[in-house]
């Protein structure tokens, strides 16, 4: 039986960051399993049958397949900054505004053609009314809940990442320099350089 926990993941999903960034805060070791997207585990696939990732298993029997559920599981085992002290209903409130409404602008605005209904300056400024929040928010703290980080920056940081990746110049040129700034140092710290090492595709 294994005892290192076996984690299926992709290095550019954000899902999969938030992931590995939580497992890697908590000190849990994990056997870092990285996926194809085009020629999926069949071990992977047979325990999680929506064959998305992340998935955690754990002890070769318990299987956690949602990136919010592997966050708190570790959580769980160790929080030594507090991540979870510091207005929890707050920051569940915040990461499904992000995981709904500012996913679906996100995807639009990166794959405008996919959406023609609008224009891909049109998806992006759907997206920027969560910025534009969160800009806010950062205004009267470090974090986007205080401290930083905790576990709402861990959560967001990995989707406004991506959306600064759509256009970087004009992220960087917008009007939300406290969410620039916050951004550039999640993305210069040594916990996010460290899980994004790169791991060769794991084949069965």
């Amino acid at each position: 039986m294994s005892t290192t926990p076996i984690l299926y993941s992709y290095r550019r999903c954000p899902y999969a960051m938030r992931a590995r960034m939580a497992l890697k805060y908590a000190g849990i070791e994990v056997e870092i399993r990285e996926i194809s997207l085009r020629d999926k585990p069949k071990h992977m696939v047979a325990i999680s049958p929506k064959a998305t990732v992340p998935v955690l298993v754990i002890n070769d029997s318990r299987v956690i397949d949602e990136s919010l559920d592997i966050i708190y599981w570790a959580l769980e085992q160790s929080d030594q900054a507090g991540w979870l002290a510091s207005n929890i209903d707050t920051a569940k409130a915040l990461i499904a505004e992000n995981d709904s409404g500012f996913k679906a602008a996100l995807d639009a605005y990166k794959y405008a053609d996919r959406y023609p209904e609008k224009t891909q300056e049109e998806h992006r400024a759907d997206g920027e009314v969560f910025l534009q929040k969160l800009e806010d928010l950062l205004a009267q703290y470090d974090g986007l809940n205080g401290a930083l980080p905790t576990l709402a920056d861990i959560a967001i940081f990995p989707f406004v990442r991506q959306f600064r990746g759509v256009d970087i110049k004009w992220f960087e040129a917008s009007q939300y320099v406290r969410l620039n700034q916050w951004l550039l140092g999640l993305i210069e710290s040594d916990l996010f350089t460290s899980i994004m090492q790169k791991h060769p595709t794991y084949i069965e």
